[in-house]
């Protein structure tokens, strides 16, 4: 799979996820996908666990936002935030192709912070 194929596919596979396309969502997956939570220390196996873990959360994502897909080869990043019931989550995704699917995928969730004020003469403030 090259790689415009490959950023055609995670596009579907994020617009998908924003929809609630749970099937559209994991076509991505290959069917003996892993995906990794190393802050909550679980470890999916299976697409078909990883859709059924996603379709039954109970505060479901009211959105996301990409902010940045990059990759080459078979490995690929996307940055993005979720909004789980009012709350932004930052997210980083980093997925794993194999043969135009992916074999495994980690994904790491960051609550927003205040910037603290002693270091505002070095840095720019964003949205």
């Amino acid at each position: 799979m090259n790689e415009q194929a490959i950023r055609e596919a995670l596009n579907a596979h994020w617009r998908a996820s924003a929809d609630g396309d749970l099937d559209a969502e994991h076509a991505i997956y290959a069917d003996d996908a892993i995906c990794d939570y190393p802050q909550s220390g679980e470890r999916i196996h299976g697409r078909t666990n990883l859709q059924a873990l996603r379709g039954h959360h109970p505060g479901k994502p009211s959105g996301f936002a990409i902010r940045r897909i990059q990759g080459e080869g078979n490995l690929w990043i996307t940055e993005y935030t979720i909004n789980y019931q009012g709350r932004i989550a930052y997210t980083v995704s980093v997925m794993e192709f194999r043969e135009g699917k992916v074999v495994h995928e980690t994904q790491y969730f960051a609550d927003p912070f205040e910037a603290p004020d002693w270091r505002s003469q070095w840095v720019e403030r964003t949205a």
